[in-house]
């Protein structure tokens, strides 16, 4: 095995071989080579036994130079092939602790200088959560991107610590990757990689969680992080710090063109064991959600089936598993859901479903070759991509520049079908006598394929134009870290103006219940009125003819079905203390373009 380190106590020969000085030693059976820099490889004598006496002092210049470098390939090749995860090191019987991953993902970084081990985030019980960055020539950071024609595609795992095969496949992605680093794709994709996103919630291991799926025998973790907040509904709130690090970390600094994340699922019944489906939420860029409908996600299936032989499907359920032609649906359209989030960002989102049913093997090995067909595509496929999300950005910068405001809000939206039907190898279900709710289905022994309607296009049923700009008259601090974590630019009026606004007047504000990832959500009812108002210097802006305007709408507008005012950010300005009624709603629309005189938010 190659390793790094100091070997005391080992007899030393030394020769230099042009400018290169390399100290050679021989200790217990194996041999040790130390560079002039100091930098150590270290190999089993008996893989290089053929070499040992050409090592010596008395050979030629050239050929020690080639003996030391068939050496270090050789042990590095070799190294690769002896390292397992530990799904496979089980014949895919078990799957791995956060320390297994992090020692993998060490022994990484000791075989290649293609990979680069970074912290994404500090858990709430004091994990590291690690992040690879991938690539060749591997950036040094992400300011290397300004003249780097790559783009970059990121993959996650294990945000639910429960779903284990992401975690064993990015695992097994980023050894196989290594491998050949004069591969095709690291001519055009930067790859970055978090196998264990949930590092708190998968060491909660118990064969109690997920009884339902086929292995691993070891156990699982728990679906929760460390708070006890589930991560897959964080992306607007951003309350966990391992949802917060993957926006700043990465959203906002290395901009990824893909973010795929992988999840198992236990839904309807099917034969395919790998699913997945792209970003859906109608306040991302119509063109890009369109763009991977029909071309990025369609090229996606068919070279994952012809191309590495693996049934999949586009993710969703039977709307009706007692009638599966009523059609099937993908339902989960807010952003909170992370790759709904990413498409309100402008950017390509993957969601990747392993279906519970199938065999752990089966599960994990098709997560990877998923995986594999996407990076294929986005190598292939690299100009397109960056041109797509180019044009993306500058529509979002250019909103308002005729003075029109033609972007509307969607404030309430629905599902329709694809223009494409979708065809599903499924197993008809039977209900169980006496149980109730979402349990009450088993398989049956009826297999039939079926082409059905494909719930997955949301279209607006009630929208709101997009003003230029929104004000925000309490200096909240909660508020103002949720934006900057968000990457949306904030500034400040810099001295008092008087400007034409809607303020929006609240006539009904209800808490939910019950509560939702410890919140009592708030709904809320009421209408914009116009008024001309003073704003004092420090007053704070936001435009929305910015790369994230759409993100910015989301989360200030008050009727927004995932915004600050539904996750309680704004309740303690609502409400007097005494008496009825309510205060107006702190963010005000400046919907006509205005010369406003600003300064940056530090």
């Amino acid at each position: 095995m190659v390793q790094h380190g100091n070997y005391p106590n080992v007899q030393n020969k030394h020769s230099r071989v042009s400018s290169i000085s390399l100290n050679v030693k021989f200790f217990s059976g194996d041999i040790v080579i130390i560079a002039e820099s100091g930098f150590t490889y270290f190999c089993q004598y008996s893989t290089v036994t053929r070499l040992q006496y050409l090592l010596t002092i008395q050979s030629m210049r050239k050929l020690i130079c080639s003996a030391f470098c068939l050496l270090f390939i050789s042990c590095f090749l070799a190294s690769q092939d002896n390292l397992l995860t530990v799904a496979e090191n089980t014949n895919f019987e078990s799957t791995s602790t956060f320390g297994d991953v992090v020692s993998f993902v060490n022994e990484l970084t000791k075989f290649s200088p293609y990979i680069r081990l970074e912290t994404l985030a500090t858990s709430a019980e004091g994990r590291e959560i690690p992040l690879l960055i991938v690539g060749n020539p591997l950036p040094e950071s992400p300011d290397d991107l300004i003249n780097d024609d790559r783009i970059v595609v990121y993959i996650q795992a294990n945000i639910h610590a429960g779903e284990v095969e992401g975690k064993e496949a990015v695992q097994m992605l980023a050894r196989d990757l290594l491998k050949n680093p004069n591969q095709e794709i690291f001519k055009n994709v930067i790859i970055l990689l978090c196998p264990i996103l949930n590092a708190d919630g998968n060491e909660k291991f118990s064969k109690e969680n997920r009884t339902n799926q086929v292995g691993p025998v070891n156990g699982v973790g728990v679906r929760y992080n460390g708070q006890f907040l589930d991560l897959n509904r964080d992306a607007m709130k951003l309350e966990t710090p391992e949802i917060t690090g993957v926006v700043t970390e990465i959203f906002n600094i290395w901009d990824p063109a893909i973010t795929v994340d992988c999840h198992t699922t236990n839904g309807s019944f099917h034969e395919e064991p790998v699913s997945f489906t792209w970003m859906m939420n109608p306040n991302g860029d119509r063109n890009l959600i369109n763009f991977m409908r029909d071309n990025m996600m369609p090229a996606v299936h068919l070279h994952l089936k012809e191309n590495y032989k693996t049934e999949n499907l586009f993710y969703g359920e039977f709307i009706n598993q007692l009638n599966i032609e009523e059609g099937w649906i993908s339902y989960a359209s807010e952003p909170r859901y992370l790759v709904n989030y990413i498409g309100v960002r402008n950017r390509f989102g993957i969601l990747n479903e392993n279906y519970v049913y199938a065999d752990f093997k089966t599960r994990v090995t098709g997560c990877y070759f998923l995986l594999r067909s996407i990076l294929d595509y986005a190598s292939g496929n690299k100009e397109l991509i960056r041109k797509l999300l180019d044009e993306a950005d500058s529509r979002m910068l250019r909103r308002y520049d005729d003075n029109n405001s033609v972007d509307s809000f969607a404030i309430q939206y629905e599902g329709k079908p694809t223009p494409e039907m979708v065809t599903i190898k499924a197993i008809e279900a039977d209900t169980i006598p006496g149980v109730r709710g979402y349990w009450r289905y088993k398989q049956s022994d009826r297999h039939r394929t079926v082409s059905v309607p494909y719930i997955a296009d949301y279209f607006a049923t009630k929208s709101i134009g997009i003003p230029y700009a929104y004000l925000i008259t309490v200096p909240d601090k909660e508020i103002l870290a949720n934006l900057k974590n968000h990457g949306i630019v904030v500034e400040k009026l810099s001295e008092k103006q008087t400007l034409q606004v809607e303020k929006f007047i609240i006539n009904e504000l209800k808490a939910e219940k019950r509560l939702n990832q410890g919140h009592y959500t708030n709904t809320v009812k009421g209408e914009f009125v116009k008024e001309v108002k003073d704003f004092p210097a420090g007053t704070y802006l936001i435009k929305t003819n910015q790369k994230l305007g759409n993100l910015a709408a989301y989360l200030l507008e008050p009727q927004s079905d995932d915004g600050l005012l539904l996750w309680n950010f704004f309740d303690r300005y609502l409400v007097p203390q005494w008496g009825e009624g309510y205060y107006p709603y702190p963010v005000y629309r400046l919907v006509g373009k205005a010369e406003i005189q600003i300064l940056p938010l530090k």
